[in-house]
Formats: C-alpha cells, sequence, structure tokens
C-alpha cells in the first residue's frame, strides 16, 4: 500500500478535486515535480488538512497558497537574506529548498531538491515561524503527511493540539471564485492568511493568540 492509500483511508477526498495540466505546470515552473505530491495534489485539491496545514497547489485560491505563485520565489529569497545576515542558522541551503505549504502559524514546509534531477527522492523540512528550530523528514511529502497525521510523527515546530480533533481535509474554493483569501463561515479571514500575509510585507506578528491592531487595519486597507 502507499503512502497516498494511506492518507486516503485516514482521510478522505473531496468528491470532484480540479483537474491539473502538470506538463504545464512543470513547465512553467521549470522542473519536474515529486509523483507523490502530483499524485496528492489531484486526490484533495487544494485546501487545508486538520485546519492547519496548507499544501501550495497549482488552482490554489490566492497566490499565498499557489504553487506557481510568487511565494516560493520570495521565501527563497528571504532565507538567502536570513543565511547572509546570520539572522537564523538553517541546515539546508536556501538554494536547496522549494516551499510547498505553510500552516496556519507560519510554518513553511520545503521540499530539499537534492537530487534536483530526482524528484521523487526530494525529502520534507518545515521550519519554525519567525525562529531557528528546524525539523527535517526523511521522506517524501505524502508519507510526512500520513506520519503527521497518524500521531507517529510530531515537529517541535508544530502546536501540541494538532490531532485533537482527529485528522481531516477542508476544502478551498476553486481559484477564480474570488481574488479574495478564503474565509471561514462567520465571514471573516482566516487569522492564518492575514499573519502571512503579515509577514510578507515585513510584520512581526506572533504565531498565535491576537493579532495587533495596527496589522488588521493595514491588512484591510491592502484588500
Amino acid at each position: 500500500m502507499t503512502s497516498l492509500e494511506d492518507l486516503t483511508r485516514l482521510v478522505p477526498p473531496p468528491a470532484t478535486p480540479p483537474a491539473t495540466d502538470w506538463n504545464a505546470v512543470e513547465a512553467l515552473l521549470g522542473t519536474q515535480l515529486p509523483d507523490d505530491y502530483k499524485q496528492l495534489a489531484d486526490t484533495y485539491g487544494p485546501g487545508a488538512f486538520n485546519g492547519f496545514i496548507r499544501l501550495y497547489h497549482p488552482h490554489g485560491p490566492t497566490e499565498w497558497v499557489d504553487l506557481t505563485g510568487p511565494m516560493p520565489a520570495r521565501l527563497r529569497s528571504q532565507l538567502e537574506t536570513d543565511q547572509a545576515s546570520g539572522t537564523y542558522p538553517m541546515p539546508h541551503a536556501p538554494e536547496d529548498l522549494f516551499a510547498v505549504g505553510v500552516t496556519d502559524n507560519g510554518n513553511h514546509i520545503f521540499w530539499i531538491t537534492t537530487p534536483w534531477e530526482e524528484p521523487d527522492v526530494w525529502r520534507v523540512t518545515v521550519n519554525q515561524a519567525d525562529g531557528h528550530a528546524w525539523y527535517t523528514y526523511d521522506g517524501n511529502l505524502a508519507s510526512f503527511l500520513v506520519s503527521l497525521l497518524t500521531g507517529h510523527t510530531h515537529p517541535s515546530v508544530f502546536p501540541d493540539d494538532l490531532l485533537s480533533n482527529g485528522a481531516f481535509f477542508t476544502p478551498s474554493r476553486p481559484a477564480g471564485d474570488s481574488d479574495m483569501p478564503t474565509r471561514n463561515p462567520t465571514g471573516t479571514t482566516s487569522r492564518g492568511v492575514i499573519r502571512e500575509w503579515a509577514r510578507s510585507q515585513g510584520y512581526d506578528v506572533p504565531d498565535r493568540g491576537r493579532i495587533p491592531g495596527h496589522v488588521i487595519q493595514a491588512w484591510e486597507q491592502a484588500h
């Protein structure tokens, strides 16, 4: 049984995820992608695991979760700046990291793209939001999710209550429905989306709890 089969048994996928032209996506990115990721993306579509982990997807509803959007390049550039300044030590060379996901706390999930020509052996690493800690998983993305959502793996950079409501997946709206970030049923924007936007704009925001009022105001003015 494959990791994806294990994952679908654990977390039922949506009935009709959007189809993706992977040849076009890979041509745009200039690289082949891991087969496990493409199968996972085709099976689940864009959305969030446990309301916390949002994998980047070619049909992501906003640029913050779009695999072909600006975030992977922005994050690599920020890592290069941090490394050059000595701000945060890191166990991997920034040029070897390709962002493939984000959490509502502002952690980022990366592929370690070595060897570049063999994407099916790329491993996964996760950084601490605004910190120096990293967690590296010796396996692919699908197996990382299975290990994480079954409780066999628990990165110290993730919250202790990640599995308090079990394992589940929540689909995003299809890309193109709106140019605004995904909203929850109460009509308010996810705090994780605001945190991610704020960090991309250089604001210092906490991983959890209250987002400063001036950051909320800046978000509202920008959107």
